[in-house]
């Protein structure tokens, strides 16, 4: 496991309590580097959307535990927010909770002359993503996409 790979998931193991407390769930973490900056960000979600006291609770207490526990070497920029509307589908679990929700998919490479895509989330496997585009079930390789998403609907 990577060093990166850790941090997401110790900070994850850290969080889950706290958000659990605080009424939310965790959609991600992510520990990535930003123009020479280091940044832990930790997205969070409830039915109904969260707010900014839920952000601003979850960010107080989860600061609190990082700094009691102190095992990011690094200086770092915490922050913690919703996923948005557009959120990306990076896990099983998003993908589970998004079957029959619109998406958007790009794609490394071409395929039929384009590399993006919008359609139904219609399945998933441990390879594949399935999508009905134009009622016609279209089946993408994961490791083939570079970005999945929900679609923004206005």
């Amino acid at each position: 496991m990577s060093k990166k790979s850790e941090i997401e998931a110790k900070t994850e193991a850290m969080l889950k309590p706290i958000a659990d407390k605080c009424g939310v769930e965790i959609y991600d973490v992510e520990y990535v580097k930003e123009a020479g900056e280091w940044y832990l960000r930790a997205y969070i979600d409830k039915e109904g959307g969260v707010n900014i006291n839920d952000c601003v609770d979850v960010n107080h207490a989860l600061s609190d535990a990082l700094d009691e526990d102190d095992f990011i070497d690094e200086a770092y920029t915490l922050e913690v927010s919703s996923p948005g509307l557009g959120r990306q589908l990076k896990k099983d679990r998003h993908l589970e909770k998004s079957i029959g929700k619109e998406v958007e998919l790009k794609l490394f490479k071409p395929q039929d002359g384009t590399k993006e895509f919008a359609g139904l989330l219609k399945g998933f496997d441990e390879s594949t993503v399935t999508v009905t585009i134009n009622e016609k079930d279209v089946t993408f390789i994961r490791k083939e996409i570079s970005v999945i998403k929900l679609a923004l609907d206005f």
